[in-house]
């Protein structure tokens, strides 16, 4: 009886909490939500800076809003959190008493004194702005070492007294049979932290004893190794937590249960065999790991991990989908999803964060776990874009979900603003789902992680981000003479964001249809600019003149002259002539224009039809092509003529444009 009295039973629910695990969760769940306050607030300092209109922030401090946002976020808010589903899922779930609760408040303390101590470091003696990594050899002040090795600490303590609560339950006998999967999600959640935090401590006190001058120095490749054993796996914590949470919330909402608990727990084994070793996405570029290590982790141990992932994405909406068809909603395909509780901020949390982590965080995890294309995103804006699609979306939006269906559970309070709760999971949602995806984009445009200004602004090397970009390795071109439209063009990309260079603007040209196009820019702009024609919505190169490695053309048509021509490029001359769309296609020729002036040599002639009968034009092209042009590139030294390279004819557009002499003269009109 004495026993008994330690237990509550929720009128509502019908569970039962032990009164220190009751007191343990709500404390556990404030302190996190405390952590995810501040968070938030240096994540607007962040993006406020970011902002190059607002760049609100100084360098000093930017650099220290963004360690105490990345340690906030990443570490605190989410593992006091998962401290306090511990607890649920160990004691309330299996209805047993709490194992040595006074440990359980000790560890509790602990992460509190550590959490306080690493924000103190950052914030208040302003000295260890090393951000989330604190990568050696950035060296911090010993508080901030000690917070972190005080933490993890507490959160082992609480991982300890979770185990001890299973053997209670187990020796008490308040469950039958195996525990059940949610309880079996937190519990591989537990081991694979107990991993986790071993990892940081390894890797935490020496650098601790580094930072007080008891150890002479610290391996950068060692610590980086060690750390993402801490680092990444701790974020594994987050996914076997938050899928443990989705299929609390099928089971609370619609009383679902996943159609083959076997399959569920198997991939939960998965997590804890193979997750934690492929977490070398944050490594592929350093060169002290081995390529077999590399392939390992990226391949095989990566796609069972991968594997867990999606066999728990499609259980948890398929046990949602079962139980709606047995209460009647089985009107064609979706009847059981449009009758779903979409006002209820428990189910819709728990739906966005699935959908959100499954598309955005896990697809761009693959990419990312890709050695090729990790070599191009690595150190991008595309890798926060990834973590805050899998931390956000993923895990805060279900640990969101399961807080709305526990505030009145714990607290005994209804809830506050009840039409804001409604729709907070969506604008919360909405918001976060733009912010990573245009993450992700500006990190394939190259735009670097961690850095306080993007423009590089008054350094002596500036980087000039491309407005545009080159889609396909073939040309617009070629793919219209493969249709047989018998026209080819020279595409420069178009562009895809932001607003165009004053240069650019300048150098565009009147649109009217079926005008010429006037001859501006050559005297202006040195005869560099490419002029396009944005007629048929996209651009058109249409001129460009004397081109010379360092010259400044469009980011885009850089792409090509480097990586398409592959040929030593002194000068490049190519004359495109825009036509009337109802000129007679026999006409058409895209390398006759008129009235270019040369420096040096004759003009080009301008192309006249062939109805005169007299063979005037091709004369004309004959002796230009007889004339001496010395603006124009011979063949490379020891190389291939320009005029006849196989990765010419992709710029020209076809292999028949491509035929012309090895001076680089353009063909002639009936050469088509």
């Amino acid at each position: 009886m004495a026993v008994n009295r330690m237990f509550r039973t929720c009128p509502t629910t019908g569970l039962k909490f032990h009164q220190p695990a009751d007191a343990l969760i709500r404390w556990n769940a404030v302190v996190g939500v405390v952590a995810l306050l501040v968070g938030g607030i240096l994540a607007l300092l962040v993006t406020l800076t970011r902002w190059q209109t607002v760049h609100l922030l100084a360098p000093d401090a930017f650099y220290m809003v963004l360690t105490g946002h990345g340690l906030n976020m990443l570490v605190f808010w989410i593992i006091f959190f998962e401290i306090a589903v511990l607890y649920f899922a160990g004691s309330t779930l299996l209805n047993c008493r709490l194992a040595a609760p006074r440990w359980a408040w000790a560890g509790f303390w602990l992460m509190v004194i550590g959490w306080l101590m690493n924000n103190y470091a950052v914030f208040v003696r302003q000295d260890s702005s090393v951000m989330f990594t604190a990568y050696a050899p950035m060296g911090a002040h010993w508080t901030f070492y000690l917070g972190l090795i005080l933490f993890a600490v507490g959160a082992l303590i609480g991982c300890f007294v979770f185990f001890a609560t299973l053997a209670v339950g187990k020796s008490e006998r308040t469950y039958n049979g195996s525990v059940p999967l949610v309880t079996f999600g937190a519990l591989t959640a537990a081991i694979i932290a107990v991993f986790t935090i071993a990892s940081g401590a390894i890797i935490l006190i020496p650098t601790f004893l580094w930072s007080i001058g008891m150890v002479p120095t610290i391996d950068s490749l060692m610590y980086r190794h060690i750390f993402w054993a801490f680092g990444h796996s701790s974020q594994q914590i987050n996914v076997s937590a938050h899928v443990a949470v989705w299929y609390a919330g099928a089971a609370i909402l619609f009383g679902a249960k996943p159609m083959s608990e076997k399959v569920s727990r198997t991939a939960f084994l998965l997590y804890i065999l193979f997750i934690t070793i492929a977490s070398a996405h944050h490594l592929l570029a350093d060169p002290g790991l081995t390529s077999k290590w590399k392939i390992l982790n990226t391949s095989y141990a990566f796609y069972l991990a991968v594997l867990a992932s999606m066999v728990h994405g499609l259980t948890v909406p398929g046990a949602i989908e079962v139980a709606q068809r047995q209460k009647g909603f089985n009107k064609g395909l979706f009847e059981w999803l449009r009758k779903a509780p979409w006002g209820n901020p428990v189910f819709s949390s728990i739906f966005i964060s699935i959908i959100g982590f499954g598309f955005l965080g896990g697809i761009s995890g693959v990419i990312l776990g890709t050695e090729q294309l990790n070599l191009i995103m690595h150190n991008t804006f595309y890798v926060p874009g990834h973590f805050h699609a899998t931390v956000v979306l993923g895990t805060t939006m279900a640990f969101m979900g399961i807080t709305y269906f526990l505030i009145p559970v714990l607290f005994r309070r209804e809830m506050a603003f009840p039409g804001v709760a409604k729709w907070q999971p969506y604008v919360f949602g909405l918001g976060m789902t733009v912010f990573s995806l245009f993450m992700m984009g500006a990190g394939t445009l190259g735009v670097p992680r961690r850095h306080w200004d993007v423009a590089f602004s008054g350094n002596p090397l500036g980087f000039e981000f491309p407005r545009h970009r080159v889609a396909d390795d073939r040309t617009d071109g070629d793919r219209r003479c493969a249709r047989g439209r018998g026209r080819c063009d020279v595409p420069a990309g178009h562009r895809l964001l932001g607003v165009p260079r004053q240069e650019d603007r300048d150098a565009r040209l009147p649109a009217r249809a079926g005008a010429r196009w006037r001859r501006a820019g050559a005297d202006r702009f040195g005869g560099r600019i490419a002029h396009r024609d944005r007629r048929r919505g996209h651009a058109r190169l249409v001129r460009l003149g004397h081109v010379r490695p360092g010259d400044r053309v469009p980011g885009g048509l850089r792409a090509v002259l480097l990586h398409q021509l592959e040929v030593p490029v002194h000068r490049l001359a190519a004359e495109v002539t825009l036509r009337k769309r109802r000129q007679p296609r026999a006409q058409r020729h895209p390398h006759a224009s008129g009235d270019l002036a040369r420096e040096g040599g004759g003009q080009v002639p301008r192309e006249r039809s062939s109805a005169d009968g007299n063979g005037s034009t091709t004369q004309e092209m004959r002796r230009w092509q007889a004339s001496p042009k010395p603006h124009l590139p011979g063949p490379a030294p020891g190389g291939p003529p320009i005029g006849r390279s196989p990765r010419l004819r992709r710029w020209s557009g076809c292999s028949s444009c491509a035929s012309g002499s090895s001076s680089g003269s353009p063909p002639s009109p009936g050469s088509r």
